[in-house]
Protein backbone atom coordinates (compact mmCIF):
# COMPACT_ATOMS: atom_id res chain seq x y z
CA UNK A 1 0.00 0.00 0.00
CA UNK A 2 2.70 2.56 -1.23
CA UNK A 3 -0.15 4.87 -2.37
CA UNK A 4 -3.86 5.27 -1.80
CA UNK A 5 -6.24 7.21 -4.00
CA UNK A 6 -8.98 9.05 -1.45
CA UNK A 7 -11.80 11.31 -3.18
CA UNK A 8 -13.87 13.52 -1.81
CA UNK A 9 -17.11 12.25 -0.23
CA UNK A 10 -20.61 13.96 0.33
CA UNK A 11 -21.37 12.56 3.46
CA UNK A 12 -19.31 11.22 6.74
CA UNK A 13 -21.33 9.50 9.26
CA UNK A 14 -21.00 6.44 11.75
CA UNK A 15 -19.55 5.33 14.98
CA UNK A 16 -16.15 3.74 15.64
CA UNK A 17 -13.69 2.93 18.36
CA UNK A 18 -9.72 4.72 17.00
CA UNK A 19 -6.97 2.49 17.94
CA UNK A 20 -5.69 1.69 21.33
CA UNK A 21 -3.41 4.81 22.69
CA UNK A 22 0.21 4.37 21.46
CA UNK A 23 1.66 6.33 24.37
CA UNK A 24 -0.09 4.40 27.07
CA UNK A 25 0.55 1.32 25.19
CA UNK A 26 4.47 2.24 25.40
CA UNK A 27 4.36 3.03 28.97
CA UNK A 28 2.52 -0.50 29.86
CA UNK A 29 4.69 -2.66 28.10
CA UNK A 30 7.66 -1.15 29.84
CA UNK A 31 6.35 -0.33 33.31
CA UNK A 32 4.94 -4.14 33.47
CA UNK A 33 8.58 -4.79 32.64
CA UNK A 34 10.02 -3.46 35.37
CA UNK A 35 7.80 -4.68 37.72
CA UNK A 36 8.22 -8.00 39.93
CA UNK A 37 5.76 -10.28 38.94
CA UNK A 38 2.85 -10.98 35.82
CA UNK A 39 1.06 -8.21 34.23
CA UNK A 40 -1.69 -8.40 31.87
CA UNK A 41 -2.27 -5.63 29.36
CA UNK A 42 -5.75 -5.30 27.81
CA UNK A 43 -7.05 -3.68 24.35
CA UNK A 44 -2.76 -3.09 23.58
CA UNK A 45 -2.14 -0.97 20.19
CA UNK A 46 -0.89 -3.20 17.64
CA UNK A 47 0.92 -1.47 15.51
CA UNK A 48 4.67 -0.39 14.77
CA UNK A 49 5.82 1.49 16.86
CA UNK A 50 4.67 -0.23 20.23
CA UNK A 51 6.09 -3.50 18.80
CA UNK A 52 9.23 -2.18 18.83
CA UNK A 53 8.94 -1.41 22.28
CA UNK A 54 7.91 -5.00 22.98
CA UNK A 55 10.49 -6.35 20.78
CA UNK A 56 12.99 -4.22 22.96
CA UNK A 57 12.05 -5.78 26.01
CA UNK A 58 12.48 -9.15 24.96
CA UNK A 59 16.05 -8.67 23.98
CA UNK A 60 16.52 -8.17 27.51
CA UNK A 61 14.89 -11.14 28.77
CA UNK A 62 11.91 -10.53 29.45
CA UNK A 63 8.77 -13.06 28.57
CA UNK A 64 5.70 -11.00 26.71
CA UNK A 65 2.93 -13.38 25.75
CA UNK A 66 0.58 -12.83 23.80
CA UNK A 67 -2.38 -12.14 20.43
CA UNK A 68 -4.49 -9.60 19.00
CA UNK A 69 -5.05 -6.42 21.73
CA UNK A 70 -4.00 -8.74 25.09
CA UNK A 71 -0.64 -9.18 26.15
CA UNK A 72 1.11 -11.24 29.48
CA UNK A 73 4.40 -9.63 30.61
CA UNK A 74 5.82 -11.14 32.83
CA UNK A 75 8.51 -8.56 34.63
CA UNK A 76 11.35 -8.85 36.39
CA UNK A 77 11.53 -6.02 38.46
CA UNK A 78 14.11 -2.33 38.02
CA UNK A 79 17.11 -4.99 38.32
CA UNK A 80 16.39 -7.69 36.41
CA UNK A 81 17.09 -7.15 32.99
CA UNK A 82 19.76 -8.88 30.51
CA UNK A 83 22.52 -7.69 28.72
CA UNK A 84 21.39 -7.47 25.35
CA UNK A 85 23.26 -10.09 22.39
CA UNK A 86 22.62 -7.73 19.38
CA UNK A 87 21.98 -4.22 18.73
CA UNK A 88 18.48 -3.13 19.88
CA UNK A 89 16.30 -1.94 17.07
CA UNK A 90 13.66 0.63 17.89
CA UNK A 91 12.43 0.91 14.46
CA UNK A 92 10.57 4.42 13.32
CA UNK A 93 9.82 4.91 17.25
CA UNK A 94 11.13 8.00 19.26
CA UNK A 95 9.09 7.01 22.18
CA UNK A 96 11.11 3.64 22.60
CA UNK A 97 14.29 4.69 22.08
CA UNK A 98 14.25 8.07 24.30
CA UNK A 99 12.20 5.99 26.94
CA UNK A 100 14.61 2.91 27.41
CA UNK A 101 17.50 4.90 27.56
CA UNK A 102 16.30 5.94 30.64
CA UNK A 103 16.17 2.50 31.85
CA UNK A 104 19.21 1.12 30.44
CA UNK A 105 20.83 3.73 31.98
CA UNK A 106 19.98 2.06 35.49
CA UNK A 107 21.46 -1.04 34.45
CA UNK A 108 25.06 -1.82 35.07
CA UNK A 109 25.63 -3.31 31.44
CA UNK A 110 26.76 -2.16 27.69
CA UNK A 111 24.03 -2.05 25.08
CA UNK A 112 23.54 -0.06 21.29
CA UNK A 113 20.18 1.18 20.68
CA UNK A 114 19.31 2.10 16.75
CA UNK A 115 16.14 2.93 14.36
CA UNK A 116 15.52 3.32 10.83
CA UNK A 117 16.71 6.06 8.70
CA UNK A 118 14.02 8.23 10.15
CA UNK A 119 14.68 7.52 13.89
CA UNK A 120 18.49 7.92 13.54
CA UNK A 121 18.38 11.33 12.45
CA UNK A 122 16.25 12.54 15.76
CA UNK A 123 17.84 15.14 17.80
CA UNK A 124 18.88 12.36 21.20
CA UNK A 125 21.15 15.42 23.10
CA UNK A 126 17.77 15.93 25.08
CA UNK A 127 17.66 12.83 26.75
CA UNK A 128 21.40 12.16 26.67
CA UNK A 129 22.24 15.42 28.56
CA UNK A 130 20.20 14.51 31.29
CA UNK A 131 21.05 11.07 31.68
CA UNK A 132 24.77 12.13 31.93
CA UNK A 133 24.38 14.17 34.06
CA UNK A 134 22.88 11.19 36.59
CA UNK A 135 25.94 9.21 35.79
CA UNK A 136 25.10 7.56 32.82
CA UNK A 137 28.20 6.85 30.18
CA UNK A 138 25.92 7.38 26.21
CA UNK A 139 27.86 8.00 23.50
CA UNK A 140 25.95 8.81 20.32
CA UNK A 141 26.40 9.41 16.61
CA UNK A 142 27.37 13.57 15.51
CA UNK A 143 29.10 14.24 18.26
CA UNK A 144 26.76 12.60 21.22
CA UNK A 145 23.27 14.22 19.01
CA UNK A 146 22.12 11.34 16.63
CA UNK A 147 21.93 7.57 17.25
CA UNK A 148 22.81 4.99 17.45
CA UNK A 149 23.02 4.97 21.09
CA UNK A 150 26.08 3.28 22.95
CA UNK A 151 25.05 3.21 26.63
CA UNK A 152 26.99 1.50 29.89
CA UNK A 153 24.23 2.04 32.61
CA UNK A 154 24.37 1.88 36.24
CA UNK A 155 25.74 3.82 39.33
CA UNK A 156 23.19 6.86 38.98
CA UNK A 157 22.59 9.71 40.92
CA UNK A 158 19.41 11.87 41.74
CA UNK A 159 19.33 14.96 39.54
CA UNK A 160 17.33 18.38 39.64
CA UNK A 161 16.44 19.22 35.98
CA UNK A 162 14.61 21.58 34.03
CA UNK A 163 13.50 21.05 30.40
CA UNK A 164 14.10 23.32 27.70
CA UNK A 165 11.36 22.27 26.17
CA UNK A 166 7.76 20.50 27.43
CA UNK A 167 8.37 16.78 26.14
CA UNK A 168 6.79 14.21 27.66
CA UNK A 169 9.38 11.62 25.89
CA UNK A 170 12.07 13.49 27.62
CA UNK A 171 10.39 13.74 30.93
CA UNK A 172 9.34 10.09 31.16
CA UNK A 173 12.96 9.16 30.38
CA UNK A 174 14.25 10.92 33.45
CA UNK A 175 11.72 9.65 35.61
CA UNK A 176 12.24 5.70 34.56
CA UNK A 177 16.12 6.50 35.27
CA UNK A 178 15.46 8.27 38.90
CA UNK A 179 13.60 4.86 39.64
CA UNK A 180 17.19 3.61 39.79
CA UNK A 181 18.68 6.32 41.93
CA UNK A 182 19.27 7.03 45.66
CA UNK A 183 17.35 9.88 46.41
CA UNK A 184 14.81 12.39 44.78
CA UNK A 185 14.89 13.34 41.14
CA UNK A 186 13.09 17.06 40.41
CA UNK A 187 11.76 17.79 36.95
CA UNK A 188 10.42 20.46 36.07
CA UNK A 189 8.90 21.58 32.43
CA UNK A 190 7.86 24.77 30.90
CA UNK A 191 4.57 23.13 30.20
CA UNK A 192 2.46 20.69 30.94
CA UNK A 193 3.27 17.73 28.58
CA UNK A 194 1.17 14.79 28.60
CA UNK A 195 1.48 12.76 31.99
CA UNK A 196 0.99 9.19 31.55
CA UNK A 197 3.86 7.99 33.13
CA UNK A 198 3.09 10.17 35.98
CA UNK A 199 -0.17 8.37 36.33
CA UNK A 200 0.72 4.88 35.95
CA UNK A 201 3.92 5.03 38.35
CA UNK A 202 1.77 5.51 41.82
CA UNK A 203 -0.30 2.71 40.65
CA UNK A 204 2.13 0.64 40.58
CA UNK A 205 3.44 1.69 44.06
CA UNK A 206 6.54 4.11 42.96
CA UNK A 207 7.27 7.23 44.82
CA UNK A 208 6.40 9.94 42.97
CA UNK A 209 4.26 13.22 43.35
CA UNK A 210 3.45 16.12 40.92
CA UNK A 211 3.27 20.14 42.07
CA UNK A 212 2.38 21.93 38.89
CA UNK A 213 4.87 21.51 36.23
CA UNK A 214 7.06 19.88 39.07
CA UNK A 215 7.28 15.85 39.00
CA UNK A 216 8.95 14.30 42.12
CA UNK A 217 10.18 10.81 42.09
CA UNK A 218 12.33 9.01 44.79
CA UNK A 219 14.39 5.43 43.65
CA UNK A 220 14.43 2.98 45.82
CA UNK A 221 11.07 0.93 45.06
CA UNK A 222 10.22 -1.77 43.30
CA UNK A 223 7.29 -1.48 41.23
CA UNK A 224 4.37 -4.19 41.01
CA UNK A 225 2.97 -5.84 38.18
CA UNK A 226 -0.08 -4.29 36.77
CA UNK A 227 -3.95 -5.75 35.35
CA UNK A 228 -5.14 -2.31 33.14
CA UNK A 229 -7.06 -1.57 29.90
CA UNK A 230 -5.75 0.77 27.29
CA UNK A 231 -8.02 3.58 26.76
CA UNK A 232 -8.53 4.56 22.86
CA UNK A 233 -6.05 7.17 21.20
CA UNK A 234 -7.45 10.53 21.45
CA UNK A 235 -4.38 11.19 18.66
CA UNK A 236 -6.06 8.46 16.10
CA UNK A 237 -9.78 10.02 16.76
CA UNK A 238 -8.73 13.42 16.40
CA UNK A 239 -8.62 12.79 11.95
CA UNK A 240 -12.19 11.64 12.33
CA UNK A 241 -13.42 14.30 14.29
CA UNK A 242 -11.81 17.33 11.49
CA UNK A 243 -13.37 14.97 8.70
CA UNK A 244 -16.84 15.19 10.20
CA UNK A 245 -16.64 19.07 11.20
CA UNK A 246 -15.16 19.57 6.93
CA UNK A 247 -18.26 17.97 5.37
CA UNK A 248 -22.00 19.12 5.64
CA UNK A 249 -24.31 16.53 7.01
CA UNK A 250 -21.86 14.71 8.36
CA UNK A 251 -22.05 13.18 11.86
CA UNK A 252 -19.49 10.13 13.60
CA UNK A 253 -18.89 9.53 17.30
CA UNK A 254 -15.84 8.13 18.64
CA UNK A 255 -16.23 5.74 21.04
CA UNK A 256 -13.98 5.19 23.84
CA UNK A 257 -11.61 7.49 23.42
CA UNK A 258 -8.79 9.03 26.06
CA UNK A 259 -9.51 12.25 26.96
CA UNK A 260 -6.67 13.10 29.36
CA UNK A 261 -6.02 17.32 29.83
CA UNK A 262 -2.45 17.23 28.57
CA UNK A 263 -3.91 15.46 25.49
CA UNK A 264 -7.27 17.45 24.40
CA UNK A 265 -5.90 20.40 23.13
CA UNK A 266 -7.03 20.17 19.81
CA UNK A 267 -10.66 20.24 21.14
CA UNK A 268 -10.05 23.72 22.77
CA UNK A 269 -8.67 24.64 19.61
CA UNK A 270 -11.95 23.63 17.59
CA UNK A 271 -14.16 24.99 20.01
CA UNK A 272 -12.09 28.48 19.61
CA UNK A 273 -13.10 28.15 15.76
CA UNK A 274 -16.61 27.44 16.38
CA UNK A 275 -16.98 23.49 15.95
CA UNK A 276 -19.28 21.65 18.38
CA UNK A 277 -17.78 18.80 19.73
CA UNK A 278 -19.61 17.22 22.30
CA UNK A 279 -18.29 14.97 25.17
CA UNK A 280 -20.39 12.26 26.47
CA UNK A 281 -20.07 9.10 28.84
CA UNK A 282 -17.37 10.41 30.84
CA UNK A 283 -15.71 7.48 33.07
CA UNK A 284 -12.35 6.60 34.25
CA UNK A 285 -10.37 3.34 33.15
CA UNK A 286 -7.23 2.67 34.44
CA UNK A 287 -6.72 5.70 35.56
CA UNK A 288 -7.25 7.84 32.85
CA UNK A 289 -10.55 9.80 31.89
CA UNK A 290 -12.45 8.44 28.82
CA UNK A 291 -15.62 9.16 27.04
CA UNK A 292 -17.28 9.23 23.62
CA UNK A 293 -16.60 12.24 21.65
CA UNK A 294 -19.67 13.02 19.09
CA UNK A 295 -19.10 15.85 16.40
CA UNK A 296 -21.38 16.80 13.16
CA UNK A 297 -20.38 19.05 10.30
CA UNK A 298 -22.12 22.16 9.49
CA UNK A 299 -20.63 25.04 11.75
CA UNK A 300 -17.95 27.11 9.38
CA UNK A 301 -14.79 27.24 11.24
CA UNK A 302 -13.23 30.40 12.46
CA UNK A 303 -9.26 31.25 11.75
CA UNK A 304 -7.18 31.38 15.54
CA UNK A 305 -4.07 31.99 16.36
CA UNK A 306 -2.16 29.13 18.89
CA UNK A 307 0.75 29.97 20.87
CA UNK A 308 3.38 27.97 22.53
CA UNK A 309 1.64 27.55 25.10
CA UNK A 310 -1.31 25.53 23.66
CA UNK A 311 1.52 23.29 21.49
CA UNK A 312 2.33 20.50 24.16
CA UNK A 313 -1.04 19.49 24.17
CA UNK A 314 -1.72 18.94 20.69
CA UNK A 315 1.78 17.96 19.34
CA UNK A 316 0.77 15.12 17.34
CA UNK A 317 -2.48 16.76 15.87
CA UNK A 318 -1.25 19.20 14.32
CA UNK A 319 -1.05 18.06 10.50
CA UNK A 320 -4.89 17.52 11.10
CA UNK A 321 -5.37 21.19 12.53
CA UNK A 322 -3.93 22.35 9.57
CA UNK A 323 -6.06 20.99 7.34
CA UNK A 324 -8.93 22.27 9.15
CA UNK A 325 -7.14 26.09 8.81
CA UNK A 326 -7.07 25.34 5.18
CA UNK A 327 -10.83 25.16 5.24
CA UNK A 328 -11.54 27.60 8.21
CA UNK A 329 -12.19 31.23 7.16
CA UNK A 330 -9.34 33.96 7.73
CA UNK A 331 -5.69 33.37 8.50
CA UNK A 332 -4.50 31.01 11.15
CA UNK A 333 -0.98 31.10 12.86
CA UNK A 334 0.59 28.89 15.11
CA UNK A 335 3.80 29.62 16.89
CA UNK A 336 6.17 28.24 19.04
CA UNK A 337 5.93 24.79 17.36
CA UNK A 338 9.83 24.12 16.59
CA UNK A 339 9.67 20.54 18.01
CA UNK A 340 7.64 20.02 15.56
CA UNK A 341 10.46 20.06 13.32
CA UNK A 342 11.76 17.03 14.52
CA UNK A 343 9.52 14.32 14.96
CA UNK A 344 9.00 11.87 12.44
CA UNK A 345 9.42 14.07 9.73
CA UNK A 346 9.74 18.04 10.11
CA UNK A 347 5.72 18.42 10.19
CA UNK A 348 6.03 22.05 9.86
CA UNK A 349 7.78 22.04 6.31
CA UNK A 350 6.09 18.76 5.08
CA UNK A 351 2.37 20.32 6.02
CA UNK A 352 3.24 23.71 4.31
CA UNK A 353 4.44 21.77 1.27
CA UNK A 354 2.05 18.99 0.92
CA UNK A 355 -1.01 21.91 1.78
CA UNK A 356 0.24 23.98 -0.70
CA UNK A 357 0.23 21.06 -3.86
CA UNK A 358 -3.34 21.39 -3.06
CA UNK A 359 -4.02 24.96 -3.56
CA UNK A 360 -3.54 26.09 -0.21
CA UNK A 361 -2.18 29.92 1.03
CA UNK A 362 0.52 28.82 3.23
CA UNK A 363 3.61 30.99 5.00
CA UNK A 364 6.35 29.08 7.18
CA UNK A 365 8.20 30.29 9.73
CA UNK A 366 10.77 28.90 11.86
CA UNK A 367 9.10 27.78 14.67
CA UNK A 368 5.78 27.17 13.21
CA UNK A 369 3.04 27.67 10.15
CA UNK A 370 0.34 30.37 8.78
CA UNK A 371 -2.77 29.34 6.81
CA UNK A 372 -5.41 31.45 5.18
CA UNK A 373 -8.69 29.68 4.71
CA UNK A 374 -9.62 29.84 1.25
CA UNK A 375 -12.66 27.39 1.68
CA UNK A 376 -11.08 24.75 -1.15
CA UNK A 377 -8.51 22.53 -1.64
CA UNK A 378 -7.89 20.73 -5.02
CA UNK A 379 -7.23 17.09 -5.34
CA UNK A 380 -3.70 16.07 -6.88
CA UNK A 381 -0.45 13.65 -5.53
CA UNK A 382 0.93 14.59 -1.96
CA UNK A 383 3.63 13.05 0.00
CA UNK A 384 3.50 11.22 3.20
CA UNK A 385 7.09 12.16 4.37
CA UNK A 386 6.88 8.77 5.81
CA UNK A 387 5.03 10.22 8.75
CA UNK A 388 2.01 8.10 9.30
CA UNK A 389 0.33 11.45 10.95
CA UNK A 390 0.89 13.36 7.75
CA UNK A 391 -0.18 10.54 5.68
CA UNK A 392 -3.56 10.18 7.36
CA UNK A 393 -3.84 14.49 7.73
CA UNK A 394 -3.73 14.65 3.93
CA UNK A 395 -6.17 12.06 3.50
CA UNK A 396 -8.54 14.13 5.82
CA UNK A 397 -7.80 17.04 3.80
CA UNK A 398 -8.78 14.94 0.25
CA UNK A 399 -12.35 14.06 1.48
CA UNK A 400 -13.77 17.85 0.92
CA UNK A 401 -11.02 18.76 -1.71
CA UNK A 402 -12.21 19.09 -5.56
CA UNK A 403 -11.02 16.10 -6.99
CA UNK A 404 -8.88 12.86 -6.31
CA UNK A 405 -5.45 12.76 -4.45
CA UNK A 406 -3.38 10.35 -4.32
CA UNK A 407 -1.37 9.71 -1.26
CA UNK A 408 1.95 8.41 -1.80
CA UNK A 409 3.54 6.79 1.43
CA UNK A 410 0.16 6.09 2.62
CA UNK A 411 2.11 2.94 4.58
CA UNK A 412 3.29 5.06 6.81
CA UNK A 413 0.17 4.92 8.76
CA UNK A 414 0.82 1.15 10.16
CA UNK A 415 3.20 3.23 12.61
CA UNK A 416 0.04 3.89 14.50
CA UNK A 417 -3.06 3.11 13.23
CA UNK A 418 -3.54 0.29 10.47
CA UNK A 419 -7.24 0.08 9.99
CA UNK A 420 -7.15 3.64 9.10
CA UNK A 421 -8.01 3.55 5.75
CA UNK A 422 -10.45 0.53 6.03
CA UNK A 423 -11.92 2.74 8.79
CA UNK A 424 -12.13 5.47 6.42
CA UNK A 425 -14.11 3.62 3.64
CA UNK A 426 -16.85 2.74 5.92
CA UNK A 427 -17.58 6.11 6.96
CA UNK A 428 -17.22 7.50 4.11
CA UNK A 429 -19.98 4.81 2.22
Amino acid sequence: MDKVDVGPVSVFKGEFFPPSDKSISHRAVILSSLAEGRSVVKNFLRAQDTESTANAFRSLGIEILGEDSMLTIHGKGLRGLSEPQGVVDCGNSGTTIRLISGVLSGNPFFSVLTGDDSLRKRPMARVIRPLSLMGSQIMARADNRYPPLAIKGGGLNPLRYELPVASAQVKSSILLAGLYCDGETVITEPAKSRDHTERMLPAQGADLRVEGRTVFVRGGRELSPMEMEVPGDFSSAAFFIVAALLIPGSEITARNVGINPTRTGLLEALSRMGAKVGIENVRQMSGEPVADIHCAGGTALKAIDLTEESIPSLIDEFPVFCVAAAYAEGFTTVRGASELRVKESDRIKAMASELRKMGAWVEEYPDGIGIKGIGWLKGTEVESHGDHRIAMAMAVAALAAEGTTTIRGASAVGISFPAFFDILKRLSS
